[in-house]
């Protein structure tokens, strides 16, 4: 089986580090202008801080399933 027995702890891990790498840079570093007019300016700060804090939890906790 592809990466083995621990396929779905990968798999987490990779999601939650995307979730959080993703939401967080999109608070710190915006675009510097928007694509047209259906695009905002600036991400919703406060749903992509909880959106990064979700991601970071599942990061860590396949990263303790797989250590473990």
């Amino acid at each position: 089986m592809f990466l083995g027995d621990q396929l779905l702890a990968w798999l987490v891990l990779a999601l939650g580090a995307a979730m959080f790498a993703g939401n967080l840079l999109a608070v710190v570093r915006p675009p510097e202008q928007p694509r047209d007019e259906t695009h905002l300016e600036r991400a919703p700060v406060g749903r992509s801080l909880v959106i990064a804090a979700l991601g970071l939890i599942a990061a860590i906790w396949a990263i303790a399933t797989l250590v473990a």
